[in-house]
């Protein structure tokens, strides 16, 4: 069985400049820069042969390179206390048809539909009884996050397997967009 999904990679240049703001919180585990990504759709765990009928729906998807930015910070919640602290994405229609086309490439390939709205975010750091007050300060701090426009030329199908030292993220194939003509 692989643990898959599919992802915007985070450039190098953008993933360094969120580095100064993680940190200062006690109780998260910050991710590293070479793991920030703009999950598109999670596929969860499937078998190989699924996984193969999967990649050939992605790799029809197609579409158009576009740009994005990253805006604002906040905070995933379960029963009020906070677990995990993400970066928000400017409103992109086309991030948001991508996600689309990557569900319906999911549904082809004989997935169930993704239950969850779709809510692009760049995950930065999980909590672990990280005091409430503190996590609002952090994103008080930090809420007026704006980044330079980060160019989305492609996505990125990822394996996912936990290891003693958190998840390793490893990218199986990538699908070209095209360049706007």
């Amino acid at each position: 069985m692989l643990r898959l999904f599919a992802a915007l990679a985070i450039p190098e240049s953008i993933a360094l400049s969120l580095a100064p703001i993680m940190s200062g919180l006690p109780g998260a585990r910050w991710h590293p820069p070479e793991k920030l990504h703009l999950t598109l759709r999670f596929f969860g765990e499937i078998d190989e042969g699924l996984a193969d009928d999967l990649d050939g729906e992605l790799t029809a998807i197609g579409g158009t390179a576009f740009d994005l930015s990253l805006q604002g910070v906040g905070a995933f919640e379960s029963r009020g206390t906070p677990h995990h602290l993400w970066a928000g994405v400017s409103p992109s229609e086309s991030l948001r048809d991508l996600n689309r086309r990557c569900e319906r490439a999911a549904r082809r390939a004989g997935l169930a539909p993704d239950s969850r709205s779709y809510r692009p975010h760049i995950t930065l750091a999980y909590l672990d009884r990280t005091p409430a007050p503190q996590t609002a300060a952090w994103l008080a701090r930090h809420n007026l996050l704006r980044t330079e426009p980060i160019r989305a030329e492609g996505f990125h199908l990822y394996s996912s397997r936990l290891s003693r030292r958190g998840q390793v993220y490893q990218r199986e194939r990538t699908y070209p967009l095209k360049s706007a003509a």
